[in-house]
């Protein structure tokens, strides 16, 4: 049989089970058992919460990077490539050892049908154990508790913020989301929450397990001002540890903080060097990523942000105000049909002052005549395009010198727009 190339075997995954997701770990455990894995390395950390996990993953990795460590870092979704969700010592996963690892993960299932992301999962497992890793830190798919990611029994486990999200699935409730995502936590293993009022189901589960719980707010926390932040947490020991003057980052400092506390439990040198420098270099494609186009002439900010639900939406609009423009805001925005209109557009309107809205590439996809309406509904000005392409090329259009695009919404949206950056104008 001729072998597949990366394109068929991901269209291969879409079509394997009935359903896009089912929760649970048994199909997936028992799949894991057959290839043999154990440990992807001798330390593991898991990264959940509603918004925040991209951030707080990137930031660990690059602090336990400038170790020396070798780091392996597992994400979802991807924007441009799938190769993107797998890391190895900060390089993607090549089409090649990808289609390895779904081949043995196929070998290996049998009769069991896996869904696209536990294929996914148990092909990264596989690459990242035979990596030889010092260190990987996984991303959450979904909620903690059933996710194909919570086979693996975290060392350190971190949830970074509760909202509401995936309701269908996690429950429309702050403390039935508290307690999925608890379920990544292990026996007696140190647990992190950055969320400043973690609900009792949380607390709850961290006492069952005997889990040394850090809380921000409690153990550690950040103070953020107009110049620099400042940084104070906890050491395996429980002494204080403090770093004063850092320099601003692009990226939320809520995120670098929760991945200080978790650096400061592991047994690494704390340098404020190289502390520094790690949480300067480390980057995240389409969160809070400020680039400057030339649009036929001028001088334009692109800002682009996969935030997609209220939390996220909440916290773009803090960090915009407090960035304050010379110029306008415009708008290019699409939304998934399953997240909060309403919740993600309020608190962004008085920042806005026109947006291109635009369907996008998927069955997914919110009708965006009602994204207009709904906008137009708030006595925002709307317009309606056909693509994210052509609402974003009409906004560059529109703007002036020194004025700023805002791209947001979802990972589509963003990934759409990456594509036409990459093109030759």
């Amino acid at each position: 049989m001729t072998a597949r190339s990366l394109g068929e075997w991901l269209a291969y995954l879409e079509q394997l089970h009935p359903t896009a997701i089912e929760m649970g770990l048994e199909r997936s455990r028992e799949v894991a058992r057959r290839l043999g894995l154990g440990k992807p390395a001798p330390l593991v950390v898991t990264v959940t919460g509603t918004n925040g996990k991209g951030s707080t993953c990137a930031f660990l990795a690059s602090l336990i990077a400038a170790q020396g460590q070798r780091v392996g870092v597992y994400s979802s979704p991807h924007l441009l490539r799938y190769n993107e969700r797998v890391l190895v010592d900060g390089y993607e996963a090549s089409d090649e050892e990808l289609c390895q690892a779904f081949a043995a993960v196929e070998a290996a299932r049998g009769e069991i049908s896996l869904t696209y992301f536990e294929m996914g999962t148990l092909a990264a497992f596989w690459l990242l154990e035979r990596a030889q890793l010092d260190a990987v830190v996984l991303e959450v798919g979904l909620g903690g508790r059933l996710d194909a990611v919570n086979l693996v029994d975290a060392d350190l486990a971190l949830i970074t913020s509760i909202g509401l999200d995936h309701a269908d699935w996690l429950g429309d409730t702050r403390e039935s989301v508290a307690f999925e995502k608890a379920g990544i936590m292990r026996f007696g293993k140190p647990a992190l929450c950055g969320d400043l009022d973690p609900p009792q189901p949380l607390l709850g589960q961290a006492a069952m397990l005997d889990t040394p719980l850090f809380l921000r707010g409690r153990d550690y926390d950040l103070s953020v001002g107009a110049q620099d932040w400042s940084w104070h947490g906890l050491d395996e020991r429980g002494c204080m540890l403090r770093l004063q003057q850092l320099p601003l980052l692009d990226l939320p400092m809520e995120n670098a903080a929760l991945a200080l506390q978790a650096y400061a439990l592991l047994p690494l040198p704390w340098d404020h060097r190289q502390i520094v420098q790690a949480l300067l270099a480390t980057r995240v494609v389409g969160r809070l990523d400020r680039r400057t186009l030339d649009w036929r002439g001028k001088s334009l900010t692109l800002l682009l942000d996969v935030g997609h639900n209220p939390h996220a939406a909440d916290y773009l609009a803090q960090r915009l105000e407090s960035r304050p423009l010379s110029g306008k805001r415009w708008a290019v925005f699409g939304l998934l049909v399953d997240k909060d209109l309403p919740g993600v557009v309020a608190p962004l309107l008085s920042q806005v002052a026109g947006w291109a809205v635009a369907p996008l590439d998927t069955p997914r996809s919110r009708d965006a005549a009602e994204v207009a309406e709904h906008l137009r509904g708030q006595g925002a000005q709307a317009v309606l395009h056909a693509s994210v392409r052509s609402a974003l090329e009409a906004q560059c259009e529109l703007a002036a010198e020194g004025d700023e695009i805002l791209l947001f919404g979802s990972f589509f949206c963003v990934a759409e727009a990456l594509d036409w950056l990459a093109r030759p104008a």
